[in-house]
């Protein structure tokens, strides 16, 4: 996939791609507004969703944009540095993975729903947006964010497909395999019509 002289980038991209991605923007809001560890309060996890819960509109509004940003911009970087598509790929995925599994906060991250679509809109903004739409239709019909997400992201790679991004489609496959990971606890809920709705403390 990668040439000899290729390898040493791709790799030093991912790393740093994964350390953006460990920064946990929920962790860190909380702390500096005063609030409740997000791992510790609610579902327990640090995401926007649960910090919504906890602690109000503005906490959860800032996680959500630190979540994206953590995805958007090293997938943005890649792309004005001329990274080759797989890189920039393997770059979103990275990004994901370090939400998950933040090397700064014990590995235990989010579940990755913001940091997937920032880097979604940096790889290819139409598919971005068009995601971003369906994520708010399903939200606002059913009011549980787990449901949107799952469904949109299951969509992602197809409207990659429309865009012509083959590598950002296999990569955002890998992404939406490790959303319905994590939420596979929701999944059980939504099942058994037990999950909470957005918003619900």
């Amino acid at each position: 996939m990668f040439s000899a002289s290729a390898l040493l980038p791709a790799v030093v991209a991912a790393a740093l791609a994964y350390l953006a991605g460990s920064v946990s923007a929920a962790v860190v809001t909380c702390r500096l507004m005063g609030l409740d560890d997000p791992r510790g309060a609610g579902s327990g996890n640090p995401g926007a969703t649960n910090v919504l819960r906890t602690g109000g509109r503005k906490a959860a509004a800032i996680t959500l944009l630190g979540d994206a940003l953590k995805g958007l911009l090293p997938v943005l970087a890649a792309g004005l540095l001329g990274a080759p598509a797989t890189v920039v790929a393997l770059v979103a995925v990275a990004a994901f993975v370090g939400h998950l599994y933040p090397v700064f906060f014990d590995f235990r991250g989010g579940k990755g729903v913001a940091t997937a679509l920032g880097a979604l809109l940096g790889l290819n903004l139409t598919a971005g947006l068009l995601a971003l739409l369906v994520w708010l239709a399903i939200a606002l019909a059913s009011r549980r964010s787990s449901l949107a997400a799952l469904l949109t992201f299951a969509l992602v790679p197809v409207l990659l497909l429309m865009e012509n991004e083959r590598t950002g489609a296999l990569g955002f496959a890998m992404i939406a395999a490790g959303l319905l990971y994590t939420h596979r606890g929701n999944v059980q809920r939504l099942l058994a019509g037990t999950e909470p709705l957005i918003g619900k403390r």
